[in-house]
């Protein structure tokens, strides 16, 4: 069997539907059969896998990640799960999880702290060792180093091995730990004492393998030194040019670490004794030789490859919070030694001094991005782009030489839902690797014409800076005489074959033209990547060429406001179309709908209004008009289904529907202990913090119906809900008195996409405050204290009639349960009016 291990050594409001003008899609596919892209649309078959790990056994990828997942695939396309995550006994990867890792799990990751209640096993690398030596004697084993953590300092490294590529593996070892105390020590819902002796430190002490304990792992009051010393996650394997095996590890706090492993042992050699480089670096006794990172500041993931070609080490971390709105990004550096000095294309180190930001230090590859589908663009949806796309590995090819950058990555408008991607990297002309803006769809680099270059482009420059916020492309024409005119000024040419040299805003950028498959167009179309002196990436995609009047005439095709016949929320009424084409409106009646698309509803009774929005879309000298007949319908009341008062019971008044029943923190778990105190009128729920309420599965059966309740929370701690509600565990709503939009009070959807019903507005602790929320058909309004505070469409219909749910006040199946005081929770069969939910305030 040939065993080769990689060479390392907010919700949308308006749908917009137009296809792609069919003879800027041939012209695209005449245009790819000469250069190297295949002319059949590529298909993909999707997995999350977080944190991934590729390895090739065969003619077979494996990707290996967080929470025990594993894919494989022959083609990087099309994936299959293979994994059952933290399934115990019988797990896919481990057996018997529990019993397996029972010697790093004693530090780390199960049931203990953060990991309270499960598993917490991280970032794993699998490779294929032909060194090591089996318990039978015989040599050669896959590899699994994986993490095991319970804080965001204390964590384990240990190792598991097989013969079979998918397991199961049998645990080997714990080689590294972290977050160990000067003296006894316990975090918070623990029971490991931290102290540095119940490590095997002492143990490698004993053996002389260490010249005993360093007193600066310790701050003055005997905690662990996070600001100096990794959090021990993260491992990856690497072979240096000489055959010799490296881990390099770490996360956050005191930066990322690289020490030698022995071959045929898999045990970490460790230095001994401190040191440091001869510039200067930290070399400790055991943890190893830091080579990036540090003092607090992000960085994660670290992974190393050697690069035949350049004969440069290419050492891979990334920054930020791996959450949608964590600015997660891919950075790179390089050395000549496996050990370092690392630094970016500006000489900087990877290694960061005390009271530095990194924002600017380590080549960025990609960042938050969407390539909109404005009104007039071809295709569907909200258009092409990731958020917080990180923790990645890479496989380059043996014979092709074709590089692969491996990640995962969360999607605009999608919450934390993520996906494995696969990206084509290039070297550029001074040995820096660009990454293809695109998936990977089976092109090649090929050569290109100069005159499929030239036209219209969309052009993103991922920068330096990192935030939550998602970078919009820019309009620019790379021209056929090599200038640039548009958003940006300047010059272009290729170079050999594929070369690229771009000269925008005054910056040199160096890296390829790449034709690709747009998913969006569904069409092969012309790219570019490449990478600045200054370390920042740029990718352009290129735009079906097409006159003024050609997009004016196809935004006003694919302007589309969906029903305006029964118009209950707020319209989204664009002004920016395809290629910038400017869409003015105008209203006949203000008081109805406003040009900006502001409704006013009439109260219940009163006739519904009607209304003209008239569209102005212009762009040059083109120019067209488009009408649409608005009718707002009135508000009706909504009725009152069920009355839950907590008069020290669970019963409803209404008589309707079950009484509920008292559950512990999680959905599915027994205990909890409820009680109940002084309210908004007459006794309420007291909640500890331990326990919920399981509320009747048919309370809501329908796709218009509204949930409203006081609630006085005594802490506020993010995502934990008031009421929650589902179809099953990927299907479900969250009323969130803390959200995880800048600690909004918010209503939280899941489903396909995720949705955020926002509300601007932070409810406060120990102080009863009164929620309320309607969904109408696909419409959620959202109420504090009586106002209407959010209101958008696209919601998704979870309850249909005759279909059980699950219901529950103060706990979901994952977070933090609730603590405080909910009364009066009532719901009802329809949406509610501005004027109901005021008196439901009172």
């Amino acid at each position: 069997m040939n065993r080769s291990k990689l060479i390392r050594n907010s919700a949308l409001l308006l749908s917009l539907v137009l296809l792609t003008p069919m003879s800027a899609g041939c012209q695209n596919e005449a245009r790819a059969a000469e250069a190297g892209v295949p002319n059949t649309p590529p298909t993909f078959s999707e997995v999350s896998v977080h944190d991934p790990s590729i390895v090739k056994d065969g003619s077979t990828y494996y990707v290996f990640g967080s929470h025990i997942a594993a894919a494989k695939s022959t083609d990087l396309m099309n994936w299959s799960s293979f994994a059952n995550g933290y399934k115990t006994p019988g797990n896919t990867i481990y057996g018997d999880l529990s019993k397996n890792l029972a010697g790093s799990f004693a530090w780390a990751g199960e049931n203990d702290s953060d990991s309270k209640g499960g598993f917490a096993v991280w970032a794993p690398d699998v490779f294929w060792n032909k060194d090591y030596v089996n318990k039978d004697g015989s040599k050669g084993a896959y590899m699994t180093y994986y993490s095991a953590s319970s804080t965001y300092i204390r964590s384990a490294i240990g190792f598991a091995v097989s013969k079979n590529i998918e397991g199961p593996y049998e645990y080997g070892g714990t080689v590294m730990y972290s977050g160990f105390t000067e003296n006894e020590a316990y975090d918070k819902d623990s029971k490991v004492n931290k102290k540095w002796t119940n490590t095997h430190i002492d143990e490698l002490i004993g053996e002389g393998k260490l010249n005993g304990e360093n007193e600066k792992w310790f701050n003055a009051d005997g905690s662990y030194n996070n600001q100096q010393y990794p959090n021990a996650i993260d491992a990856a394997l690497s072979y240096d040019t000489k055959g010799r095996l490296w881990m390099t590890y770490g996360s956050w706090s005191g930066g990322i670490f690289l020490l030698e492993i022995d071959k045929k042992t898999g045990q970490p050699i460790f230095p001994g004794k401190d040191s440091s480089t001869k510039d200067g670096r930290m070399v400790d006794r055991y943890f190893g030789t830091k080579i990036a990172g540090g003092y607090g500041k992000s960085g994660e993931g670290p992974y190393i490859e050697y690069n035949k070609s350049t004969k440069y080490y290419y050492l891979y971390v990334t920054y930020g919070w791996l959450g949608a709105d964590g600015g997660y990004n891919m950075r790179v550096f390089r050395s000549k030694n496996i050990d370092g000095p690392y630094t970016d294309s500006l000489g900087q180190s990877a290694v960061l001094p005390a009271g530095t930001e990194n924002t600017e230090i380590g080549n960025k590859l990609i960042g938050n991005f969407l390539f909109e589908r404005e009104a007039g663009d071809p295709g569907t949806g909200i258009g092409y782009g990731y958020v917080s796309a990180g923790h990645n590995s890479v496989y380059t090819d043996e014979k092709s030489g074709q590089m692969f950058l491996v990640f995962h990555t969360r999607f605009p408008q999608q919450g934390e839902a993520h996906e494995l991607r696969i990206h084509q990297m290039f070297m550029n002309k001074d040995g820096w690797p660009v990454v293809a803006p695109y998936r990977y769809g089976g092109e090649k680099l090929a050569k290109v014409k100069k005159d499929d270059i030239a036209g219209d482009y969309a052009f993103v420059n991922h920068g330096k800076a990192y935030s939550g916020d998602i970078l919009e492309p820019q309009p620019i024409k790379l021209n056929a005489n090599g200038t640039v005119t548009g958003a940006l000024e300047g010059k272009w040419r290729k170079n050999a074959d594929n070369k690229a040299k771009l000269t925008l805003g005054g910056q040199e950028f160096d890296g390829v033209f790449l034709r690709q498959w747009d998913p969006v167009s569904q069409s092969n179309v012309m790219t570019f990547t490449a990478v600045s002196e200054k370390g920042e990436s740029a990718w352009g995609t290129r735009l079906a060429d097409l006159s003024d009047e050609q997009v004016v005439a196809n935004v006003a095709a694919g302007l589309n406001l969906g029903d305006t016949s029964r118009v209950t929320a707020d319209l989204k009424l664009p002004t920016i179309g395809s290629r910038g084409t400017s869409i003015a409106w105008s209203s006949s009646d203000e008081g109805v709908v406003s040009s900006s698309g502001k409704i006013t509803r009439p109260e219940e009774g009163q006739p519904a209004g009607q209304a003209t929005l008239t569209a102005a879309i212009v762009k040059g000298s083109a120019k067209k008009t488009m009408t649409f007949e608005v009718t707002v319908l009135p508000y009706e009341n909504a009725d009152l289904t069920a009355h839950y008062a907590f008069e020290n019971n669970l019963s409803d008044s209404e008589g309707k529907f079950a009484d509920g029943s008292v559950i512990g923190d999680r959905i599915g778990k027994e205990g909890g202990k409820l009680s109940y105190s002084a309210g908004v009128q007459g006794q309420a729920a007291s909640f500890d913090g331990s326990t919920g309420i399981s509320l009747p599965g048919d309370l809501i059966q329908s796709s218009s119906y509204s949930v409203s309740l006081w609630v006085k929370p005594e802490q506020l701690t993010t995502y934990t809900p008031a009421f929650f509600a589902a179809k099953d565990d990927t299907h479900w709503l969250s009323l969130l008195p803390k959200g995880g939009v800048g600690d909004q009070t918010m209503v939280w959807g899941g489903s396909a996409s995720w949705y955020d019903g926002a509300t601007g507005v932070k409810i406060p602790a120990n102080k009863w405050s009164h929620l309320a929320f309607s969904v109408d058909e696909g419409t959620l309004s959202v109420y504090v204290n009586g106002e209407r505070k959010f209101t958008g469409t696209g919601f998704p219909n979870l309850f249909s009639e005759g279909a059980k749910g699950t219901f529950t006040l103060g706990a979901n199946w994952w977070d933090a349960a609730f603590k405080g005081q909910i009364d009066e929770l009532r719901v009802y069969e329809g949406a509610l009016t501005s004027v109901q939910a005021a008196e439901l305030a009172k």
